[in-house]
């Protein structure tokens, strides 16, 4: 347990826990606030199981002042647990789920932080994505999809989400977006933005992923602009499993992610595993070099090196 307090408040983020995967049942003992006045935002892929997802952010609810989530494509799966639901009636329970523990959701009204680096809304967005991340600018979706089916990349959210009652996930993305709009179009101006959805808001995070087909699965053209648009401090997301900084039009993105075991247990991973959203920090939280065969990995404490952008 960690019982140093820092010298004020901090507004953090984590995502992509996996803690139904065996390699990742023991990383709950790690998340402890620095301050008694600490906010936690998970960014989706809590489990599939609905109830891991609500017993991990029960446990987190008790130690942080605050617990914001949003979903990811994980807690959306449909399992034998499941039986009789789709996506769309399992993401209403687990909404219901998380106001009866005191977890917001984006269903619930934004706040405010007012903590150091503050005043900014925490907005809490589940958007999906539509397919439009296509290898080719302008690629028909159909024909990208058979690209990548060839190449043998394809989301298991191909099997295992279920949208209805709408056509496809790319039609659920649509009635997010619209639903998203709304709200944001509403928030007081005065005040920054810190953004939150597991997928990433720009595509520019994905040019770095081994098999570039799996953009497909990964956000929408929609959003490309909305970190300028709606006044982003920060954008934080996961999903991609590849922890990171990176800043675009002068805005930090975070990828918040732990992903799995096989992943950093080879390339490492951050430390401390949640990330300091809010005051920002003094330098890039995570740092990626070459390691000795040439593959990119998470920077050791102290260890100079490029950022993940600079190796490209």
């Amino acid at each position: 347990m960690r019982t140093d307090a820092g010298p004020g408040p901090t507004l953090r983020a984590v995502s992509d826990l996996h803690v139904g995967h065996r390699g990742n049942s023991g990383v709950l003992d790690e998340l402890w606030p620095d301050h008694p006045g600490d906010w936690l935002i998970v960014a989706g892929d809590v489990a599939e199981k609905t109830s891991q997802i609500r017993d991990t952010l029960a446990t987190l609810a008790e130690r942080f002042e605050r617990v914001l989530w949003v979903p990811g494509n994980h807690e959306l799966w449909i399992g034998r647990d499941d039986d009789g639901m789709t996506s769309t009636t399992k993401y209403d329970r687990l909404v219901e789920e998380c106001r009866s523990i005191g977890v917001l959701t984006p269903e619930d009204p934004y706040p405010l932080w007012t903590g150091p680096g503050g005043p900014a809304w925490v907005v809490s967005m589940f958007l999906l994505y539509d397919y439009s991340w296509t290898p080719v600018p302008g690629q028909p979706r159909h024909v990208a999809l058979a690209g990548a089916r060839e190449r043998r990349v394809v989301a298991s959210d191909e099997f295992l989400i279920d949208p209805g009652p709408f056509a496809d996930a790319a039609a659920w993305c649509r009635d997010r977006l619209v639903a998203t709009t709304t709200r944001l179009a509403g928030l007081d101006p005065a005040h920054p933005t810190v953004l939150v959805n597991h997928w990433p808001l720009l595509r520019d995070p994905t040019r770095v992923l081994r098999h570039p087909d799996f953009a497909l699965w990964c956000g929408t053209e929609q959003t490309a602009d909305w970190h300028r648009r709606y006044r982003a401090r920060v954008s934080v997301y996961g999903h991609l499993h590849i922890p990171r900084t990176s800043v675009h039009d002068g805005v930090r993105f975070e990828e918040v992610s732990l992903g799995y075991p096989r992943e950093w247990n080879g390339r490492g991973r951050p430390e401390p595993l949640t990330r300091q959203i809010l005051p920002d920090p003094e330098e890039p939280q995570v740092k990626w070099v070459r390691g000795d065969s040439g593959i990119p990995r998470i920077a050791r404490a102290g260890e100079p090196g490029p950022y993940l952008d600079d190796e490209r």
